[in-house]
């Protein structure tokens, strides 16, 4: 074994190479002034699809962006390959700031969130009548995530030719939540389409249901053929052929009049990521009666200031039951 003593001259001692270059690291990040801005339209398998003034261009997140993931309806920053050809790809080097963010869970012990998508103004929950049969603690959560995400609510019932909306009227008329009823001729006509775009125009508006309830037949219905053929290109990348909402998909309403995203059909909407204080926030006629509550008052318990708050009048007793439902949706089960 050679041996290195005090006299040891630097050029008797070899130096290993950096197999990994020599190039110091930095953490000075590009800014990429001549970057782009685009509109997530899906992501499948680390690619997304982004609009991009006209046209489709397919991208995949830049390493510098790091964990932080782009999601259906973020604003990006795009370069690269902006043609949109065939097998083309350009890079996101950038993610902007979010208005709004709609997340879930799994469930409600799963502490890991879902983003559903990101910058929408408008959730539009679609449940059927019958066929299947409503599922009000499921609407009662995806409300709760509505309100959390500073969303704003739309009610939609189908198949109203098969049932009567007046049961789900009575027991969300309190919350002041805009609606639409609509029938499956309707649907299939086209007639109510009319209608449902009242709620819409000039907006980008979630679409969420559990599966049968016609949620995906609907937003067909509010996108032309040849809107819909602007995400053509995602088929041909994915190589899955039609879409069938495996994906949350951002499509353009005619005129440029807003955005629809329809949304995988739900079997649950966990709600670990929401601050039940934060609830009351959708209630402003209750809101100023909580200034009396005790710390960390759950709003449900015999300290509580919004029964006397309601007592005095200040407030309708059927929405200070409203929102003890919404509070008390996270303590039980969806099919409750």
């Amino acid at each position: 074994m050679r041996r290195y003593g005090k006299h040891t001259d630097e050029d008797d001692i070899r130096s290993r190479p950096n197999r990994k270059g020599n190039r110091p690291r930095t953490h000075i990040r590009p800014k990429h002034e001549d970057a782009i801005e685009g509109m997530v339209l899906t992501v499948d398998r680390g690619r997304l699809t982004c609009l991009v003034d006209d046209r489709i261009v397919m991208a995949m997140k830049a390493r510098e962006l790091g964990r932080k993931a782009a999601v259906v309806g973020d604003r990006v920053a795009i370069v690269g390959d902006m043609t949109g050809k065939k097998d083309s790809l350009a890079r996101i080097v950038r993610i902007a700031d979010r208005k709004s963010v709609l997340r879930r869970t799994a469930d409600d012990d799963d502490p890991y969130e879902r983003v559903i998508v990101a910058n929408a103004d408008q959730l539009a929950i679609v449940t059927a009548l019958a066929d299947p049969e409503p599922r009000p603690r499921l609407i009662d959560r995806c409300l709760v995530a509505a309100f959390d995400a500073g969303l704003e609510p739309l009610l939609v019932m189908t198949k109203s030719d098969l049932a009567s909306p007046d049961k789900l009227l009575e027991l969300y008329g309190h919350l002041d939540i805009p609606y639409v009823v609509t029938s499956r001729a309707e649907l299939e006509s086209g007639d109510a389409v009319g209608r449902v775009r009242e709620q819409l125009d000039g907006r980008i508006t979630a679409f969420v249901g559990h599966s049968g309830v016609g949620k995906t037949t609907l937003v067909n219905s509010l996108v032309p053929e040849e809107r819909r053929r602007l995400t053509g290109h995602v088929n041909a990348v994915t190589g899955r052929g039609r879409h069938t909402t495996t994906s949350a998909l951002a499509l353009p309403l005619a005129g440029d009049a807003g955005w629809v995203v329809d949304t995988p059909g739900l079997r649950s909407f966990g709600l670990h990521h929401v601050d039940p204080s934060r609830v009351i926030h959708a209630f402003p006629d209750l809101e100023p009666g909580t200034e009396g509550c005790p710390r960390a008052c759950s709003h449900d318990e015999p300290d509580c200031a919004l029964d006397a708050w309601v007592a005095e009048g200040h407030a309708d007793p059927a929405r200070l039951y409203s929102l003890r439902r919404m509070l008390a949706t996270k303590e039980r089960t969806e099919g409750d």
